[in-house]
């Protein structure tokens, strides 16, 4: 696996970071859920996310909404789903973010989501077995999360 770094710089003494590469989530999922996530209270999006998950609230697909039928609940965007792996990942990266942020000596309840991307992972190869010796290629898609907090006052 490559380091990568962030495709944000985002310098401070109240900032926070964490990333997540190459897990097996949609990457069309992953760059909903960061678009929508942006500019909200760690708080709120972890709420958000757990509803999310119990399938109580969706979330609005602007970019990836092909055949993506309505769901009730969305204020000025009517397209969405209920991406609960994508969800449970970001929930499991905005609670790592809050710990470094506590380690750092920031306050956990005034931060705010500055910086959320997801950007593709490295494929995984692999092969299905077919009739008569053949093989046919699949790949398995990975995507690197990656969330900046800074802390208001």
């Amino acid at each position: 696996m490559a380091r990568t770094g962030y495709s944000a710089t985002i310098e401070g003494e109240n900032v926070a970071r964490a990333k997540a590469n190459e897990l097996p989530v949609s990457p069309k999922h992953s760059i909903e859920i960061a678009r929508f996530i942006k500019n909200m209270t760690t708080t709120e999006a972890k709420a958000y996310l757990t509803d999310v998950v119990a399938l109580k609230k969706a979330i609005p697909f602007k970019r990836f909404n092909r055949n993506v039928a309505h769901k009730r609940g969305l204020s000025k965007w009517p397209a969405g789903r209920y991406p609960v792996k994508a969800a449970e990942a970001y929930i499991r990266l905005l609670e790592s973010v809050e710990k470094n942020a506590e380690y750092i000596g920031l306050d956990v309840e005034n931060l705010r989501i500055d910086h959320a991307a997801a950007n593709t992972g490295r494929g995984l190869r692999a092969f299905f077995p077919r009739a008569m010796g053949r093989a046919t290629p699949k790949r398995r898609e990975t995507v690197n999360i990656e969330i900046v907090v800074t802390e208001v006052a």
